[in-house]
């Protein structure tokens, strides 16, 4: 195996300010790395071994850190939404769209929804893309009262009046039990 790069110049002054100012325990983690190598001189091997890391991760930070400086030791980790297809600014345009008819009363459904996200997109998304689009958003399921299509109101009503003689509880029957009291 070939012998490591040498760190640049001032690496070590510069590992040595930024372990004193680092804000976060992962920024120190990085820049201890480093500095285990340019204070001490100690190998890949034996700095992964202090830091509970892989030889591997060792390897590729010192490497980062010869082209990046140190923009490779501090900042945020590679978290975030790397394969979004629109923004969260046009995501929320889209759903704006939909909240004046959902506002008034309407259903918004995820079927419209869907083709108007393809249609922006300009491509077939899976269903659920939108159904993860709206859970980002805040929205939620919510299905108006099922009714059975041979429902009459009249019919309803009518039963409601004439229920009343099923209501009252005999003293002498069982617990629960209902009888007719005409």
């Amino acid at each position: 195996m070939r012998p490591p790069q040498p760190l640049p110049g001032g690496a070590r002054k510069e590992l040595t300010r930024l372990l004193q100012t680092v804000g976060s325990k992962a920024d120190y983690r990085r820049v201890l790395c480093l500095w285990l190598r340019a204070a001490l001189g100690l190998p890949a091997a034996e700095v992964a071994l202090a830091l509970g890391w892989r030889t591997s991760s060792v390897y590729n930070l010192q490497s980062r850190y010869q082209h990046e400086r140190a923009g490779a030791l501090l900042g945020t980790g590679r978290g975030g939404r790397r394969r979004a297809w629109l923004s969260p600014e046009q995501e929320q345009r889209l759903l704006d769209s939909f909240t004046a008819a959902a506002g008034q009363g309407g259903i918004t459904e995820a079927s419209s929804l869907c083709r108007a996200y393809e249609q922006q997109v300009g491509h077939a998304v899976a269903p659920s893309t939108v159904y993860r689009l709206l859970a980002r958003h805040g929205w939620r399921k919510r299905v108006p009262r099922p009714h059975h299509p041979d429902t009459s109101r009249e019919v309803q009503e009518a039963f409601k009046k004439s229920s009343a003689v099923w209501c009252a509880p005999n003293p002498d029957a069982k617990h629960n039990a209902v009888w007719r009291c005409a």
